[in-house]
């Protein structure tokens, strides 16, 4: 095992649990930029780093009730069907190493940039789900467009998931601020991160069964990830949340610019 992997593990680590964001957002352009490591088996070994990482996140959450588990239900409806299509598109139609690495390169770089400005608008987006909140909630028809509109954002982050590792994250949880301004802010981060779980779980397995997982990587990442998450949760009660969130959205924004070209 490279020691760099778990310096890798444990920056990406630090900064989940200084800001609450950049799991994979950080992870997978990190592996593909500064290692080489191959994009496919970047997105794959992130994924199931993602899935660990982030069980023990749902625990707390749930134990807290802080999970809606009807809209993770509604999410999952569309998300893993999506993402088991996807999978298996990619795996069946004969694309070679070098599509799979073209694919998955402008996929993350495209996700990238949107995470980084949604991170960046994240007050903006917030107001504008408090104007929301009167039509979503007092228009039954509204409502009921809204399980589809629901689900629907489950395929798309089942595809963008499965092919980039980057979207459960800080997409999702904007796509469930916009379309349940009722709930809290910590039950939407409680409610992303539980269907965020097994989505990355089923995408991971499908790219293990792929050989598209390197175990000693996957290794080196979560002995050095898991420990500096909770460190850095403690650090960052200390510190400016914009500031960090700025810091971060700017990274992913240069790197979503490097892949776009790498």
């Amino acid at each position: 095992m490279e020691y760099s992997y778990i310096l890798a593990g444990g920056f990406v680590g630090l900064v989940i649990g200084l800001t609450g964001v950049g799991g994979g957002s950080l992870m997978t352009p990190i592996l593909i930029i500064v290692f080489g490591i191959s994009p496919i088996i970047a997105v794959g070994t992130d994924l199931l780093y993602a899935s660990i990482t982030k069980m023990s996140g749902v625990f707390f959450h749930h134990k807290k009730h802080n999970v809606n588990w009807g809209i993770v239900g509604t999410l999952s409806l569309g998300s893993l069907p999506s993402c088991i299509t996807t999978l298996y598109l990619m795996h069946n139609y004969n694309i070679s190493m070098t599509g799979y690495n073209v694919l998955i390169s402008k996929t993350l770089s495209v996700m990238l940039i949107l995470t980084a400005i949604v991170i960046l608008f994240k007050t903006q987006i917030n107001q504008f789900r408090h104007r929301l909140l009167p039509a979503l909630e007092n228009n039954r028809e509204t409502r009921r467009y809204r399980t589809v509109i629901t689900v629907l954002c489950g395929v798309f982050l089942g595809c963008v998931v499965s092919i980039s590792s980057v979207g459960a994250g800080a997409i999702g949880t904007a796509l469930l601020f916009l379309l349940y301004p009722g709930l809290s802010a910590i039950k939407i981060i409680g409610t992303d991160l539980a269907h965020a779980v097994p989505l990355t779980a089923v995408a991971g397995l499908g790219h293990f069964s792929n050989n598209h997982v390197s175990l000693p990587l996957l290794s080196g990442l979560l002995l050095g990830g898991i420990p500096m998450v909770y460190i850095g949760s403690q650090i960052g009660r200390k510190l400016s949340d914009q500031t960090l969130r700025n810091i971060v959205a700017t990274m992913l924004f240069a790197l979503g610019l490097k892949l776009a070209f790498y």
